[in-house]
Order: C-alpha cells, then structure tokens, then sequence
C-alpha cells in the first residue's frame, strides 16, 4: 500500500534502471544492499500511537512496500499494492462495487478471472457482460445504467488478441466508468496502460514479473488517489497479501525484467515465424507477425510483443494432445512467463473453468495450445517443437475423416 516515493527523480530514470532502483535503497540500519525479508508479523511501537512506519504487517511490511513502490515506478503509477495473487488482486478490484453493479468485460478472459466473476461475484448480485474488446460498439452497447467498469485484457490469454487501450478508455471515461486493464502478458516492459489512459492496472506477479516459477503473487498500480484509498482499505480489510518472503522473490526478479523479456520475445518471435510455416499447424496467434489482425494496433500502444505464442495444431483434440505431451524442453504446465518454456492446453487447463460453447465462440478450440517461451536458446526449442509436431500426422487424417462424417 505504497505511493512512490521521488516520483520526479525516479522518472529520469529508465526502466532498467528503475526496476533495480526504485523503493529500493540499501537498508537504513545495516545498509544491506538487497531489501532484506522483514520476517515479523508485528512491529513495536516507540509509543501509545507513534510508530516507526509499520505497526502489523497484514497493513504494512517494509518489504511488500519496497515491492510495491518499485512497481509503481514502472507502471508510472503514483500508487501500487500487493496482493497474495493475481486473482486476489481482481477481487480486490471488484470489491470497490457493490450489489447490483454492472461490469462489461473482454470476452477473451482468463478462465480464473471468469470463474471469480460467474461462479463467485455473481452471488454478491454483481453483474458481468463478456462482449469482443476488439469492438469498440460492442463494448458501448453492453454498457447500461448500472455499469461501473470496463475490465480487458491485452494481449489476451491465449489468443494474444488485442483491445485499443487508449480507445476504450475515451469510451470509459465518457460515460463515467473506469477502466482495469490486465497487463500481465505485456509487463510494464512492453506497455502502460496508465499512460494510455487506463484507470488502474493488474498483473498477476506469478508471471514474467518475478519471472522464476517460483512464487505467487498480484499487483495492483493506479494513479487514482480516490481509487488507491478504496483498494486499500479493501487489500488491509480482506487481508490477501503476500507474505515478505514472496515480495522478495518478486523484487528479485523484477531486476531482471527488462533483460528477460527481450530474450522472451526473440524466441517468440522466431518460433511464431518457424510455426507459420509448419505443416502441421493450421494458424499461429502472435502480436509480433505482420499477419496478426491487430499488428498496427500492437505497435502502436506496446513497445514489444511479449513472450507467449499460441497455435492451432492440426488434428483437434488428438493431434493437440499429442503435442503437449511430447516436448522435452517445453515443460506441460500451467502458469507462464517464466526462464524455463512451458506448454500448454488451454481448453482442459487454463481455460477449463469457461463452458466449451464460450470457450469454442471465443476461438479456444480443441486444436489450440499455448506456448510461453522461456529464455533457452531459440533453436533448440524449436527442434523440440518440430520433433512433437512431426508425430501429429496420423491424427490430422483421423481427425479429416471425422470431419467429412
């Protein structure tokens, strides 16, 4: 629950920079270079209320604050919060509604956030209405007199479609509704929502942030001040906050964001492009290629394309399957953005929690599979995904004669 401190010196800094700088000076009273892991879950106060900052740390931690001011810094946020993960840091957001409330949502959705929205918020009596991002009139037509947000993702997971940010936001802001953009996929790195003008921003951590597959974690940044003291009173009231050892893996791997996501999106796109040209694969999603719809859009509002790749193999479900379970390098799991690459099955993984009908309306199909390429070295992932596509084959003719019945 932290406002960036220096905002003006930090400003001059570039991002690199920033992510190693920013909320982080060495420690005070050991002057310990690297924030140290404030492991206590109270602090003593000097006096009946006086204290040196912190008082009890589901409320405050020197080391989530550390966090919190260095992704501040990079989103150019004034304000940033923690929170435990990704989706605590949707629900976090959802709780500044109440009862009855409207919420017009990107179709393309993560399956997590979905499933919070239909199967846990719907009982609080909110309400959501998923309509294509990509359409600036589908969004202004599902808005009505209850309508409170806008909440899209871009790019999208896993179809890596793209949403005008800065369009969206003239829309938003003209009917008085606010803006959340989930910029997990992009990072900081690559976008800012903020500066375009989005209201408040969401990222799960978990991801390229602290980069290791090895901690949990959301964030929350916004430059809204009546907004920041909304979420966090909710963030200190609802209680889902990280713990100070994940704040430190995160900080940890923020120092190497901007380093990783350029290795990110170099293998990406040179796997995209080895994939368009596939036979096996029927098309390839990727905001980096010429052919993506959207590609003008991408580099216009981002400075980069990212890290995951998705695709539709040939052969639906059999062929799909066969893919995801023969790579070597390309680990099966969910979760993404981390050093080592990761496949993935979106339709009974990631996006199981969706109904197949949506799912397939959204173009999640059998056939698809998400890849988040890691930092290994480009051609060897790409033998890898050769060697699995190679054996795809007999089901592409199983799945033609299928087709044909």
């Amino acid at each position: 629950m932290t406002e960036v401190q220096n905002i003006d010196q930090s400003k001059e800094w570039r991002f690199a920079t920033q992510a190693i700088h920013c909320g982080q000076d060495a420690d005070p009273a050991t002057g310990a270079l690297i924030t140290p892991i404030y492991q206590t879950s109270t602090f003593a106060l000097e006096e009946l209320g006086k204290n040196k900052g912190y008082q009890y740390a589901r409320t405050h931690n020197p080391t989530r604050s550390a966090l919190e001011e260095c992704l501040a810094a990079l989103e150019g946020a004034r304000f940033g919060l923690a929170s435990a993960s990704g989706l605590a840091a949707a629900a976090t957001v959802l709780n500044t509604l109440s009862a009855g409330d409207h919420v017009v949502v990107g179709e393309d959705v993560y399956g997590g956030v979905y499933r919070l929205f239909e199967r846990v918020l719907t009982r609080y009596k909110l309400s959501f209405t998923y309509v294509n991002a990509r359409d600036l009139n589908a969004i202004e037509g599902a808005i009505n007199k209850d309508t409170k947000l806008v909440w899209i993702e871009t790019p999208t997971n896993p179809l890596l479609r793209l949403a005008d940010i800065a369009a969206i936001a003239d829309l938003a802001h003209s009917k008085g509704l606010l803006l959340a953009v989930d910029n997990t996929f992009a990072t900081p790195y690559f976008q800012r929502p903020l500066s375009l003008g989005a209201d408040v921003v969401i990222h799960s951590t978990t991801k390229y942030i602290s980069g290791h597959s090895d901690v949990i974690g959301g964030a929350i940044v916004t430059s809204n001040e009546e907004l920041y003291e909304q979420l966090k009173f909710y963030q200190n009231a609802v209680g889902a906050v990280p713990g100070p050892f994940d704040c430190f893996l995160v900080l940890r791997g923020l120092k190497t964001l901007a380093l990783r996501m350029k290795a990110h999106q170099n293998n990406a796109l040179s796997i995209s492009k080895f994939l368009q040209e596939h036979p096996s694969v029927e098309e390839v999603h990727y905001p980096g290629l010429p052919t993506h719809p959207q590609y003008d859009l991408a580099r216009r509002q981002m400075t980069g394309f990212g890290g995951v790749v998705a695709c539709v193999v040939k052969g639906g479900l059999e062929g799909a399957r066969h893919v995801v379970n023969n790579t070597q390098l390309f680990q099966l799991a969910e979760s993404l953005g981390g050093v080592k690459s990761l496949i993935c099955h979106p339709a009974p993984m990631t996006h199981a929690p969706i109904p197949k009908d949506v799912r397939e309306q959204c173009g999640i199909v059998d056939g698809l599979i998400r890849l988040s390429t890691g930092i290994e070295d480009s051609q060897d992932l790409i033998v890898d995904l050769d060697r699995a596509l190679r054996g795809v084959a007999p089901y592409t003719r199983t799945y033609t004669q299928l087709a044909s019945v």
